[in-house]
């Protein structure tokens, strides 16, 4: 090392944070965390979740979930986001993936513009940062699986709703049947599609 210089920090070992489902009427909100080791990242062919498609994010959730370092998937149900909002539920669904792979981080990067409270770790949020960062990119792969998985378990259940096809998003289909059948368990009290819904029928 030349005279002078200060040493060379290692890399901190980042935590990749993301989200799936934040917007849906029904279903969960599934959040993941994903260390990856330093140096070239052990997952070839990473992207934003949104934009690969379904087969190719089932085969690329393998491989993370073989070769990460450390990974955490949180779902938080409905029943919880209908008590503290969306928002709060989402933030609350990030510390808990944290908290699962700290014995493997010192840093989480989160996807977004905002942080969750009481994170026991240092964290920055990156508007952008499935886009830019490959353990970002790993955790929306994990958080958007793991979700499209529930809602096709959950459209045996309840299959007048089109669980399997539109994962509970807003779409023309989905409002015709919460129209025609009502609210499941499993749609949030706290949309207003729901609540119009219920009060429509309850009138």
């Amino acid at each position: 090392m030349p005279l002078g210089l200060p040493p060379v920090a290692p890399p901190r070992a980042v935590a990749g944070v993301d989200e799936a489902g934040r917007g849906p009427l029904a279903g969960p909100v599934v959040v993941a965390a994903v260390v990856l080791g330093p140096g070239r990242t052990p997952v070839n062919g990473l992207a934003d979740s949104k934009q690969l498609c379904a087969r190719r994010r089932e085969e690329l959730y393998e491989r993370i979930i073989a070769r990460a370092v450390a990974w955490k998937v949180v779902s938080v149900e409905v029943e919880e986001i209908d008590r503290i909002n969306i928002y709060h539920a989402t933030m609350e669904g990030m510390r808990r993936a944290i908290q699962g792979v700290l014995h493997a981080c010192e840093l989480a990067r989160v996807d977004g513009n905002a942080l969750p409270r009481g994170l026991p770790c240092p964290a920055e949020a990156w508007v952008g940062g499935d886009g830019r960062d490959r353990a970002i990119m790993a955790a929306s792969i994990l958080a958007k699986v793991t979700r499209d998985r529930l809602m096709v378990d959950m459209h045996e259940a309840w299959p007048q709703y089109g669980f399997a096809s539109h994962k509970g998003y807003s779409c023309p289909a989905h409002l015709a049947a919460l129209a025609e059948h009502g609210p499941c368990p499993q749609h949030r009290r706290s949309f207003a599609p729901v609540r119009e819904a219920l009060a429509a029928l309850s009138a």
